[in-house]
């Protein structure tokens, strides 16, 4: 099955009680987990490629190997540019195939934010490219994204509209309380369901997207922390939240650091009991797996599986 854009899966998913999982890639094993656990959940998938995993994996591996995905599988599949930081950056994706891209102009102020994303949408949408943008700032490091506690900005309800408007952007990447990475909070989280409405109703009928929302699971982190260096004070967003948030116009949930922990304690627990082992394969199918089983979970906390 060709790639397709984000579009007509926001379409179905806005307003159906469900969200559409954007998982990033960064390798084969990686990839090959993810498309395995939506083949069995039966769910269409947005395969997130950074700017970082496209300078670690080049851009062309990754596609090559989505492409061998897309070839023995009939599942509904976006691949999208997550974060991007650049006008530069957004068009090479675009013109290397991808079907859709987010710029991030989030740390600029308002007007500049605006036309940076302007520029972003006016090349992408005469080639058939959704862009995806971000007003507020969410705390916590992702890559090159690294925002402290104090910077960190929620979404205006009040500017989104004239900012959507303005920037002929197809979805809103909002800050209501969630944080990258795996340290995100020194207490118990909470997201700000109130401003989601508000911005909810401001934009009637548009899809919003969730950053920073992977859940931390006790079950990895205490893997990691048996196996290896400890993850102190790793804690996420309850499960429970997303699923309210994904009740309305969230349509794409953004899962990044749940896949890195149950890759890396999966690695670490192969080594921990069988120190000699220097085959990648023996190292690597477990890990796949162990993406395979935390993307499956993910899906069914998305209310995604089922959706093809």
């Amino acid at each position: 099955m060709p790639k397709i854009s984000t579009k007509p899966m926001f379409e179905k998913a806005y307003g159906g009680g469900y969200a559409i999982g954007a998982f990033n890639v960064n390798n084969m094993e990686i990839i090959q987990g993810i498309v395995e656990a939506a083949e069995e959940e039966k769910s269409p998938i947005i395969l997130q490629i950074s700017k970082g995993a496209r300078q670690y994996a080049r851009h062309e591996y990754l596609m090559k190997l989505i492409e061998a995905a897309l070839q023995i599988s009939d599942l509904p599949i976006a691949v999208h540019l997550d974060h991007g930081d650049s006008f530069e950056l957004c068009k090479s994706c675009i013109d290397g195939g991808f079907t859709s891209v987010m710029i991030d102009g989030s740390h600029l102020p308002f007007d500049e934010n605006i036309a940076l994303v302007k520029k972003v949408v006016d090349y992408a949408h005469p080639r058939g490219v959704p862009v995806e943008a971000e007003l507020g700032r969410l705390a916590g490091v992702e890559e090159h994204v690294s925002v402290s506690d104090l910077d960190a900005i929620y979404t205006n309800p009040r500017e989104a509209k004239e900012y959507v408007e303005r920037t002929g952007c197809d979805s809103l990447a909002v800050a209501i309380g969630t944080s990258h990475g795996a340290y995100k909070f020194k207490t118990e989280p909470k997201l700000d369901f109130e401003r989601l409405k508000q911005i909810e109703e401001a934009l009637p009928g548009f899809p919003l997207v969730l950053h920073g929302a992977s859940s931390v699971l006790q079950d990895f982190v205490d893997m990691c922390n048996k196996y290896g260096g400890k993850l102190p004070g790793a804690k996420g967003v309850p499960e429970d939240m997303i699923k309210r948030a994904v009740q309305g116009a969230v349509c794409k949930v953004n899962i990044d650091t749940d896949l890195r922990l149950a890759m890396t304690a999966s690695i670490r627990k192969a080594f921990a009991e069988d120190p000699a082992n220097f085959d990648p394969r023996k190292y690597l199918v477990p890990a796949r797996e162990a993406i395979k089983q935390m993307v499956k979970h993910k899906l069914r906390v998305l209310g995604v599986n089922g959706k093809i």
